[in-house]
Order: C-alpha cells, then sequence, then structure tokens
C-alpha cells in the first residue's frame, strides 16, 4: 500500500521538474526583456484616423494619422478603448484602439521609434506663432517680439517691433518682414529674412541729442531649430540699413530666442 502512495507523488514530482525545465528558456526571455529594450507602439491601419487631446470623440483633434504611421503608446484608457501615444514632436495624443494595431518593437526596428530631443516641425500644419529674440543692436543691447502669419510651410509674414538701449539713447525697431524656410521638413533648417520699417531714436538728454526718425531695411538669416513639444530655437544675424533723406547709417544685429508655431 506504502508503494502506492509513492509511486503517484513521485510521477508527479517528475512532472513539475519537468515543466520547470522546460518554462526556464522562457523566463530566460522574459528576463532579457527587460524594462527599455522592447517598447509598444500603435501602428496606424485604417487609411486616415484623428488623435485628439483627449480619449473621447468631444476632444479636439492635434493630428490626423494616415495608415502606416507609428506612435509609442504610454498606456491605454479604459472608457471606449483609447490609447494614449506620443507625437514625433512629444506631444500626448488619445487614438482609438480600433484603428491601430499594436506591436512589440525594440531599438533595431527603425520603423517604430522614440521621440527624441528634437522633432518634426510644425510648419507643415501651422498657421501662426512668435518668438521672443534678444541679443544686439549696434552693439547695443537689444529685444525683439516677432509674431508670425505662416502662409505655406516655407513662408510666413512676420511682424516685428523691438527695443534697442544705448548710453544716451534708445530705439524702438518696428516693421514687416518676410521670412522664408529653406528646408521646412528639417529639424535644423536654414532660412532668410527680409524687413523694412522704421526707427524712433529717443535720446535721454535732448540737450544732448536730438530725437531721430529713420527708415531701415534689414537682410538676413539664420537657424530655426525644433525641439519636442514644439519649442523652437532661433538664431539670427541681420544686416541693417538706417536712412533718412539726409543721412545714413549700416548696423549688424545678432539675436536669439524661443519661439512655437501653432
Amino acid at each position: 500500500m506504502g508503494y502506492a502512495l509513492f509511486q503517484p507523488m513521485t510521477r508527479q514530482v517528475l512532472l513539475l521538474v519537468t515543466v520547470a525545465a522546460l518554462s526556464a528558456p522562457a523566463q530566460i526571455a522574459l528576463a532579457a526583456d527587460a524594462p527599455g529594450e522592447t517598447d509598444t507602439f500603435a501602428r496606424v491601419v485604417v487609411s486616415e484616423t484623428d488623435l485628439r487631446s483627449g480619449p473621447g470623440v468631444s476632444h479636439r483633434v492635434v493630428h490626423r494619422a494616415e495608415r502606416g504611421e507609428t506612435f509609442l503608446v504610454e498606456a491605454r484608457e479604459g472608457a471606449g478603448y483609447w490609447l494614449q501615444v506620443v507625437l514625433p514632436d512629444g506631444r500626448v495624443a488619445y487614438v482609438l484602439g480600433d484603428t491601430v494595431e499594436r506591436i512589440a518593437a525594440g531599438p533595431e526596428d527603425a520603423g517604430a521609434q522614440k521621440p527624441g530631443l528634437f522633432a518634426p516641425p510644425a510648419l507643415q500644419e501651422a498657421r501662426a506663432g512668435f518668438a521672443l529674440a534678444g541679443g544686439v543692436f549696434d552693439l547695443d543691447g537689444y529685444v525683439e517680439l516677432k509674431p508670425a502669419l505662416v502662409l505655406a510651410p516655407a513662408i510666413a509674414i512676420e511682424p516685428y517691433v523691438g527695443l534697442a538701449l544705448e548710453r544716451e539713447s534708445r530705439r524702438l525697431v518696428y516693421g514687416l518682414g518676410g521670412t522664408l524656410n529653406l528646408a521646412p521638413d528639417w529639424a535644423i533648417a536654414p532660412y532668410v529674412h527680409l524687413g523694412f520699417g522704421g526707427v524712433d531714436e529717443e535720446p535721454r538728454d535732448e540737450f544732448v541729442r536730438k530725437e531721430r526718425e529713420w527708415f531701415h531695411a534689414r537682410a538676413g538669416g539664420g537657424l530655426l531649430i525644433s525641439l519636442r513639444f514644439r519649442v523652437l530655437i532661433r538664431l539670427e544675424a541681420t544686416n541693417v540699413l538706417l536712412f533718412t533723406e539726409d543721412d545714413q547709417e549700416n548696423v549688424q544685429a545678432y539675436i536669439g530666442g524661443l519661439g512655437t508655431y501653432f
């Protein structure tokens, strides 16, 4: 009777050992997939789908994706099966799970990448923007505000107003300009800028210097550097011609600052 009880127990022990031995490679494989090595991505499988600012059709559309576009999945929302994904420019959006397929991809998959420090510029879908920059104007401290109306991905109309502080006076610079982006699809893109306007020079002491009004024309260019979350770094060098009916003066301006397109 003891043998009859011992034999089934032996078989169960052998069965458990066998299962453990067979599952060991799978456990090792799971251990090899450390967090961060494999990520989940959502690939669009319909012709077109809307990515929204929140998990629901009542939220505004922030991006319209076409078939084949792939986004990093951050989380899943329970209501309505919405996926929280990351856009290439770093913003968070939500996509309906029925319009995508979830795939696991590692670093070797070039078709599914995490957003990096740099991002595609927003010029393809932007309508407006602005930049705030500071630097020097004729070797004096200078700050400039430059809103933008985007006519096309490569063309923007940019009114501007700036203030240059000299020891004996201050100059208010204002005008209307245009910017031509030479590579609107690049994260680091060169551009050229032309502008025309006026300059009001107000002396700190009217007994030393008189108030003056100039016209100005400027031409230059620089770099637009697109980062995540639509943050834009703008670096610019410009040659400015100040002129009146009786006089003219040539000065340079070097500025850098932050901006965005939306």
